[in-house]
């Protein structure tokens, strides 16, 4: 593998040219969503604020947040910039009501796109003669297509197998040559014991390495999925709301992950007082994305916790690190790459006159593969019903979270008043899997 670098200009560009470049792409996106978005000129208006307040990065602290329940009030297309006529591609994730978050992207946000992502498989030490073979999902969901337009960016080969069917996989990975394996690292892991099981021999296949991201994984993962695979696994963060995968990487020397500043802007705040921290305090990720022209967002926040790095990594760049997200501060949960919320359980639960709004969500992983199970206390007039009435009633719970989340989930219909109550915050989660 090389220590090469894609974009040298800007991804090995010193600091202070690089606050010169984030101020003007600054200045020009608060111009943009003032008059092009109500929702952000409302929100200036009542902080007393207009474009030209916005002079430079400096300044960025001034302007107000966005929340994912902004994307949610303004659902579907309220924070566009431009005519839907500009918009070629729309994505979407998960939301809390059922609602998904929407993205829009111009052609040229595509070509943002592409850019971001080939400076993160350039990282990973990937070029024009690999194959990459891409198992994240295709579809609504931005890591396949991601991914994708990195590969052919580069001038590799593109394998868009997209997930599933691990047996055709492996074949394929085998058959074709894959040298770059990219999707979930629990995938990752499935496929390594899937080798070790099966008729295929690791010896067979050209791997050297592998893009994970779109879930928490540790370090102790990564090591074992390096020694099963015999690859260097890359960790990757990206969030469908400022562009997809591409917003940081890590390179070879695993030592943080290269944020791409020159298009997102980020800021570490203290959750609660919201007010912006020293240079490598823990605290919430924030970005602004200072180049997009479909969905631009201004301090986005990710709910990510974190810290930055700005000392100049030893592969040459100088991008801004941000450290492994140790945890979030709102209650959301990653499965299997999905978004969830314990409110969306809520909500469906709600809607039945058979359970209690009681419940308990049990997140685990087996086999290297997150599991979801769903504990609901049923109404006492039910639960004496038939054990044929009651299976129907934990299938249909368990087809509405499906529909509703996303998730495949195992329903455990339990006694009334059997889940713990509590008088302070309710406990809905038990996270079983190991993030240490």
């Amino acid at each position: 593998m090389t220590n090469s670098i894609w974009n040298r200009h800007f991804e090995t560009m010193p600091r202070e040219q690089m606050k010169v470049v984030q101020s003007e792409r600054l200045r020009d996106v608060v111009e943009r969503v003032y008059y092009n978005v109500p929702y952000y000129r409302e929100k200036m208006q009542q902080q007393g604020l207009g474009p030209e307040h916005i002079q430079s990065v400096d300044d960025l602290k001034l302007l107000p947040f966005t929340t994912k329940n902004d994307l949610r009030d303004n659902y579907p297309f309220g924070l566009f910039a431009v005519p839907m006529s500009e918009i070629i591609r729309l994505h979407a994730s998960s939301g809390t009501t059922g609602k998904p978050t929407v993205v829009g992207y111009s052609r040229r946000d595509i070509g943002v796109w592409s850019e971001v992502m080939a400076r993160t498989l350039t990282g990973a030490g990937a070029g024009k003669n690999d194959f990459i073979h891409i198992s994240y999902g295709y579809g609504l969901f931005t890591g396949g297509l991601g991914l994708h337009y990195g590969g052919e960016k580069i001038g590799a080969s593109v394998i868009p197998i997209s997930g599933g069917n691990t047996k055709r996989q492996l074949q394929l990975m085998r058959d074709f040559g894959s040298t770059v394996l990219a999707c979930t690292p629990s995938y990752a892991s499935y496929l390594a014991e899937a080798i070790e099981e099966g008729d295929i021999n690791r010896d067979d296949l050209k791997l050297r390495v592998g893009v994970f991201g779109a879930e928490p994984w540790t370090e102790n993962m990564r090591r074992e999925i390096e020694k099963k695979l015999k690859i260097k696994a890359i960790d990757i963060y990206g969030l469908s709301e400022i562009i997809g995968p591409g917003v940081s990487f890590e390179c070879q020397h695993q030592c943080g992950l290269h944020i791409n500043e020159d298009h997102f802007i980020p800021e570490i705040i203290d959750p609660e007082t919201l007010e912006v921290l020293p240079e490598g305090e823990l605290g919430e990720l924030v970005f602004s994305t200072v180049t997009k022209e479909g969905l631009p967002i201004i301090r986005y926040r990710t709910r990510d916790l974190t810290r930055l790095n700005f000392e100049t990594c030893a592969c040459g760049r100088t991008l801004v690190r941000m450290n492994k997200c140790t945890g979030r501060s709102d209650d959301m949960l990653i499965i299997r790459g999905v978004n969830l919320f314990p409110s969306q359980i809520e909500s469906v639960l709600l809607e039945m006159d058979e359970t209690t709004p009681h419940y308990l969500l049990v997140v685990d992983r087996h086999n290297n593969l997150d599991t979801l199970e769903l504990h609901v206390e049923v109404e006492d007039r039910f639960y004496q019903d038939k054990i044929s009435e009651l299976q129907a009633l934990r299938m249909k719970i368990q087809n509405h979270v499906e529909s509703a989340t996303g998730l495949s989930v195992t329903v455990k219909l339990v006694e009334p008043k059997t889940i713990e109550r509590s008088e302070g915050k309710a406990k809905r989660v038990i996270d079983k899997r190991k993030l240490l």
